[in-house]
């Protein structure tokens, strides 16, 4: 029945800071970008490597996400990487907070945590076989 995820919107506080962070930093693709007058939003769909995509939105006055403590509803969102090492380097030379990277006592695989420009959290996990 359900195949993968297709996408995850996402609603950020600085459009333009936060498409320079996922366009920029993170490298995903731009699909389309509209700006929707009667709503005063743009909407930027983004792609990534797999064939998924986020959603980026942007509205006035959209009030914060609590994440600290864990509020209840979407934790974080994660993305597979070949290397958590190597990502984790690269988004600290370009000024980004990563938390130390830990071993998932499960599956043994590293993960690490770091944060969009609004807090969101966001995910690092070494996909398997490397």
């Amino acid at each position: 029945m359900l195949k993968s995820i297709h996408h995850a919107a996402i609603i950020c506080s600085d459009y333009k800071k936060s498409k320079n962070f996922y366009v920029s930093i993170l490298g995903l693709e731009v699909i389309a970008e509209n700006y929707r007058e009667e709503r005063d939003s743009f909407k930027l769909d983004l792609k990534l490597p797999n064939g998924g995509q986020i959603e980026l939105f942007s509205f006035p006055n959209s009030p914060d996400r609590p994440s600290f403590p864990e509020a209840l509803g979407l934790r974080h969102l994660a993305f597979n990487v070949e290397s958590v090492e190597s990502v984790k380097a690269y988004l600290l030379s370009q000024g980004v907070d990563v938390e130390p990277i830990r071993v998932d006592e499960y599956t043994t695989r590293k993960f690490t945590f770091f944060s969009d420009p609004d807090g969101l959290p966001l995910e690092l996990y070494e996909q398997a076989g490397i």
